[in-house]
């Protein structure tokens, strides 16, 4: 009997999508022959992508702009040129095209030659071709990761094309087999926006590790925050945090994971007292696979995601999921998204307004002299992961939604 044919498309490099990961991964095991449709554009990102996923049950196909040909290159430029020039008329001409998105139309032409009995969309190129998909009998289901036309700050939003973006939500949105965002907030408001389908609110959560924080003692000296992403940048809400941090009465290790960019290390080290500078630390990427473990050797989660743009509001940070996960008390502020997870789960550790200081401050004071309340918190944002925030509850919802798609059946 022929396994029904699913194609996962998406337009970043795997290591920084986990929940493709986790989606072509549960449809694989599942017995479905699942391909994933990718663009490949830094060579690092590359070699970390082919490592990790070699094991996995899907195959992996690339637009790849990171071979050193000749003929790779040239392409790359070009590429990079026309997204470039569509970019600046978006901004200063008010012109929208696709282009401005990256290379749409070569990835929408590699999506037509798979033959897909599904296709599921990712990120805006493919929500953008699904547009085409549909139009061309494909059944498409869409998965909302981000509200695009309603994310980034207003300086990156003036050389995008938001119209181009909400009209492409608006058709697929309407029109999927299916659709799922990451919150219950998403859901209604992307319902509400778009008169669509109310989409399947699947949390963006993870397999549970078997190594945590609960397995190790509890801290000798003062216990250690840890906030992670792909980039250490602005936009982020360390600013404010820092400035929380500074003015504790017990100092506590700060440590952020992820890329650095020199100048914004600087500028974040500046705004620390010069006596508190040796408590925040920095630690480079780790491989998808190694972060849960790498989690576990700390005690208390960061997730301090800002209020806007919209999209940053309503969604929930993966990283709340992933610190429970790892057993850590978890430190959120109150965003929508970010509220409808902590709310679930009250004793997993603080919501916190982030323009607060002095009161963060003090919060923060008294979780980290507190070992009794911490490891209470610990463990009851552990518990959360077991019982609800686990991706072994969520898989069932989407096999469920991906077997009605390819029975036909569309949400009302």
């Amino acid at each position: 009997m022929t396994r029904p044919r699913i194609l996962i498309f998406t337009a970043s490099h795997l290591c920084r999508n986990p929940r493709v990961v986790k989606e072509a991964s549960t449809l694989g095991a599942a017995g479905y022959e699942v391909t994933v449709l990718t663009l490949s554009v830094q060579e690092r990102f590359e070699r970390i992508d082919r490592q990790f996923t070699a094991p996995l049950p899907f195959r992996r196909v690339t637009l790849d702009y990171t071979s050193t040909t000749r003929r790779t290159k040239l392409r790359s430029f070009a590429q990079r040129a026309a997204t470039w020039g569509a970019r600046w008329a978006v901004r200063w001409l008010r012109i929208e095209t696709v282009q401005s998105l990256g290379p749409a139309w070569p990835l929408l032409h590699m999506a037509l030659t798979y033959p897909a009995d599904l296709t599921i969309v990712h990120t805006e190129i493919p929500i953008w071709a699904a547009t085409r998909l549909i139009r061309a009998g494909r059944a498409v289901a869409v998965d909302v990761e981000d509200w695009y036309s309603e994310d980034l700050m207003y300086a990156d939003r003036r050389s995008r094309p938001l119209k181009l973006l909400k009209s492409a939500e608006r058709f697929v949105l309407n029109h999927a087999r299916y659709s799922t965002a990451t919150s219950e907030h998403m859901a209604d408001a992307l319902a509400t926006a778009y008169q669509c389908p109310r989409p399947l609110a699947l949390r963006n959560v993870f397999p549970l590790q078997s190594r945590t924080r609960l397995d190790r003692p509890p801290s000798a000296g003062s216990p250690s925050f840890i906030w992670f992403s792909q980039t250490i940048g602005p936009g982020r809400g360390l600013e404010l945090f820092l400035a929380a941090w500074s003015r504790m009465t017990t100092p506590a290790p700060l440590y952020l994971l992820g890329e650095e960019k020199p100048a914004y290390r600087q500028k974040l080290l500046s705004l620390v007292p010069p006596e508190r500078r040796e408590f925040l630390r920095f630690l480079p990427l780790v491989p998808p696979d190694k972060l849960s473990d790498k989690l576990a050797e700390f005690d208390i989660g960061l997730a301090l995601e800002v209020p806007w743009p919209l999209n940053r509001d309503i969604t929930i940070s993966n990283k709340i999921f992933q610190y429970m996960n790892a057993g850590l008390a978890v430190v959120a502020t109150n965003t929508v998204g970010q509220a409808e997870a902590m709310q679930a789960a009250p004793q997993a550790g603080l919501l916190i307004a982030a323009h607060e200081t002095t009161m963060i401050a003090q919060l923060l004071t008294k979780l980290v002299t507190d070992g009794a309340r911490l490891r209470e918190m610990q463990t009851a944002s552990r518990r959360a992961a077991e019982t609800q925030f686990s991706w072994e509850r969520e898989q069932p919802r989407l096999l469920t939604a991906v077997d009605r798609a390819l029975a036909g059946v569309r949400p009302r």
